[in-house]
């Protein structure tokens, strides 16, 4: 028999759900603590990725045996270690944000991870870097993280698709917000931003795409992962 267990909101289960999922898959670890503690002290707003999330980039690296791995939107390099740390042998992570304090918050917490061998992080608009890094010839990407202002995802998913190769994963973050995302006429920039991600990400014929909502402390969201199917 079940035990039933009431809560006073629907909020409180998720919360608990969510506490005892960690409890049992998430391990103590003092570099992803420390990242917090030193993103918080530098007033940095607490939109990094869920650490349940964050484990599941990491296995997505690690399944892929992923050699290059792109990351837009940085912050303090919380998603950043747990990319990193998904790595394959000799793999090299890139990872874009425009915020030039933020960045070196971030640094500093990779560092502590010890994982600076393995992360390049370059500052300026992603949108400027992400044709340079083409330019350079940084591609193809094994995995690609999106987790930046959602206004320009739409064109941040087109550059991920372009730097990838068939059988690349492009993982977008904070695809539902809340079931904002329904709301067709939403004047919102960040809602018609991922509304149009949606849009293309459906027409484009090189990739095939889900998402799924997810629930917990930081609320009701969701994420996409994109499978690059042909030749972008």
């Amino acid at each position: 028999m079940i035990d039933k267990i009431w809560y006073r909101t629907q909020d409180e289960k998720w919360d608990a759900v969510d506490a005892f999922i960690s409890g049992q898959f998430l391990e103590d670890d003092a570099a992803l603590i420390a990242t917090l503690a030193a993103s918080e002290a530098a007033g940095m707003p607490p939109i990094q990725v869920a650490p349940l999330q964050g484990k599941l980039l990491m296995m997505l690296g690690r399944a892929m045996n992923a050699r290059k791995i792109l990351e837009i939107g940085t912050l303090g390099g919380y998603s950043t270690i747990r990319l990193a740390r998904g790595l394959g042998e000799g793999g090299r992570l890139v990872t874009l944000d425009h915020h030039a304090a933020y960045a070196e918050i971030a640094r500093d917490n990779i560092a502590n991870a010890e994982l600076s061998d393995k992360v390049e992080i370059r500052v300026g608009k992603a949108l400027d870097t992400l044709p340079k890094l083409e330019a350079e010839g940084e591609g193809p990407f094994d995995l690609v993280f999106i987790d930046a202002d959602k206004p320009n995802t739409p064109d941040y998913f087109d550059w991920a698709v372009k730097l990838s190769r068939p059988g690349s994963l492009i993982v977008v973050d904070n695809v539902v917000r809340e079931g904002a995302i329904l709301a067709e006429k939403s004047e919102n920039p960040n809602v018609k931003g991922l509304r149009e991600f949606y849009a293309r990400a459906a027409a484009d014929p090189c990739v095939t795409a889900t998402a799924f909502q997810t629930v917990g402390d930081k609320g009701h969201d969701g994420l996409a992962i994109v499978l690059v199917t042909g030749k972008p």
